[in-house]
Parts: structure tokens; C-alpha cells; sequence
């Protein structure tokens, strides 16, 4: 089992990053909101002077201890989600947000953790081990029209009804879902037809993850934050790894790259007042990376710009 991780789009989230206008290579401020094992952290500290800052945030405290090992006087860490970066630095400015969003290979990799259908182990998923209820837990208690919800909402699965019945069904015979192969396996049982190449219960895994770890509701107050402690000229940089996230950042960028105007007013989309960010880029890993990196192919970084007056 190879659970090395390896960061998507390095190179090109260290360039976005450090290439605002206002940027200070020796004296920057910043956010690496998902510390997962530090690659583009490293990443940074190499490449950047003696008196920057960078604040390393994330839920798994097996990240935190990665983070810990750098021993690095210009990392601090903190060990929460990135959601909540704005309550940590208050009222201060930073030069650039990075958000590398999904879960790492080691994360994927480790039975323990639950979080992959092709291991046994038990059915945890939390990035956080230290705080909330397992997926296991929430499935003893959930009823039919809660589980159905949550898989077809962030899991997009055709059969979410079907599924919840029966991992509901199984529950009430007494023999609950506890671990990884016992939900795959009860899912294989119920979706009979595969999309190709895809495993049936990768979609349903997704959702409870995203679930149990609020990753889309975090994403977005996230995003708020990171917009509110960026300074003018300041980068955001997202990487995500599927539609739901993506589409939630290509939203908010697009909605703060203008200024909303009522559609009755006979202004043209060029002539629209400008807003807070300016989109800058889509980046797509590139076949090469894709190749060594099979896990890079549905990666898609954006990257944006606080607007505003640098004279």
C-alpha cells in the first residue's frame, strides 16, 4: 500500500500564490488553509524569505503532528478548519489564501480512517478523529429521508433512495452497517448498474464524507473569510477535486468579480461595475502530471485577485 501524498498542482499554486502585484517574497502573509502532509507548505518555506508568516490550518490531527515536524519558526499551525480563519487572525491582512480541497492519499489510504471503500476498517470518516460523530454512528440513528438526502445532495447518486432503504432496512434486522466492505458491499447489492470504470459505492462514500466533515458549508464560510483577510492584490488559490466544490468556488468568484446591477438597467455585461475579485485563471493539472498522479485528473485550480487601489 503506498499512502505518500502527493500535492496536485504544486508548481502552479506556488507561482499563483506568490505572483500578485502587491506580493512581498520576504515579509509576506500566508494561509495554507489545508495543511493535509505539508507539500505545498514545504513548497512555500522554500521558496520565500526569512520574515514571512505562514499559518497552516487543519482538522486531522495527524496533519497537525506533520505539521508539527517542520520546526519551522515561520509555521504556525492551528488545528481547525479553515472555516474559522478569520476568528484566528481577526482583523489582519494576508498576501495569499491557498485551499487544496478533498482528502489526501494518506487519509484515503489508511483503513483505519474509513474513508475508502477498497479497505476494511471501520466506517469513521472524520478528518477530525478528535470531535463529532463517526459515519458509523450517524448511520445507526439517521432515518430513510435524511440518508437519501445526503447521498443524492452531495453525492449526485441516482439511487440514493434505494440505498438508504436498504442500509435502513439492514439496521432494523439488527445487523447494523460498522464497517467500509459491509456499506460497499450492501451498496453493490442494491445498484445494479455501474458507471464504467467507477466502483457503485464511490458516490454514496463521497457523500457521507462530505457530510459528516461539513466540507461544502465550510468551504463557503471559508471562502467569506479568506476574501475578507486578503489584501488588495492578494491571491486566493482553490484546488478541488469534484463538481460540488468547484462549482460552489466558480460562484463566488464570479459573484464578487462584478457588482450586482438590477437586469431592467440597459447596461451591457462589459460595462458592469467591477467588484472585489478579479479572476485571474483555470488551471487543469497538466497529461504529465495526470500520468505519474492518477488522482490529479479531476483537479481544477481557480485563482483570483482582491481588487482595489495599490498606489
Amino acid at each position: 500500500m503506498n499512502n505518500i501524498h502527493r500535492p496536485v498542482l504544486l508548481a502552479e499554486a506556488v507561482t499563483a500564490m506568490i505572483s500578485g502585484p502587491s506580493f512581498q517574497p520576504n515579509s509576506a502573509v500566508i494561509i495554507d488553509g489545508t495543511f493535509g502532509r505539508g507539500g505545498h507548505t514545504q513548497a512555500l518555506l522554500d521558496t520565500l524569505g526569512k520574515e514571512i508568516r505562514l499559518i497552516a490550518f487543519d482538522k486531522d490531527p495527524e496533519a497537525i503532528a506533520k505539521a508539527q515536524s517542520f520546526r519551522d519558526p515561520r509555521l504556525q499551525i492551528i488545528h481547525s478548519s479553515f472555516a474559522n480563519m478569520e476568528q484566528y487572525l481577526q482583523s489582519e491582512s494576508v498576501d495569499a489564501v491557498l485551499l487544496d480541497l478533498g482528502i489526501s492519499s494518506p487519509q484515503i489510504d489508511t483503513p483505519e480512517r474509513g474513508f475508502s471503500f477498497r479497505f476494511e476498517g471501520p466506517l469513521d470518516m472524520r478528518m477530525d478523529t478528535t470531535r463529532g460523530i463517526s459515519a458509523q454512528k450517524w448511520l445507526v440513528s439517521a432515518a430513510v429521508d435524511e440518508i437519501a438526502q445526503v447521498i443524492k445532495t452531495f453525492g449526485e447518486e441516482r439511487f440514493a433512495t434505494s440505498i438508504a432503504r436498504a442500509i435502513v432496512k439492514q439496521r432494523e434486522e439488527g445487523r447494523p452497517v460498522q464497517t467500509t466492505k459491509g456499506l460497499a458491499e450492501l451498496i453493490a447489492s442494491v445498484v445494479k448498474t455501474r458507471e464504467p470504470g467507477q466502483d457503485p459505492a464511490t458516490r454514496t462514500f463521497q457523500a457521507i464524507r462530505i457530510f459528516i466533515n461539513q466540507e461544502l458549508s465550510d468551504l463557503e464560510k471559508g471562502l467569506s473569510a479568506a476574501l475578507k483577510l486578503l489584501k488588495v492584490g492578494g491571491r486566493l488559490v482553490v484546488i478541488s477535486f469534484h463538481s460540488l466544490e468547484d462549482r460552489i468556488v466558480k460562484q463566488f468568484i464570479q459573484a464578487h468579480a462584478q457588482v450586482n446591477v438590477p437586469r431592467e438597467l440597459p447596461i451591457r455585461a462589459k460595462d458592469l461595475p467591477q467588484g472585489d475579485l478579479e479572476i485571474i485563471a483555470r488551471i487543469k493539472p497538466s497529461a504529465a502530471e495526470v500520468y505519474e498522479n492518477p488522482r490529479a485528473r479531476s483537479a481544477v485550480m481557480r485563482v483570483a485577485q482582491k481588487r482595489g487601489d495599490l498606489s
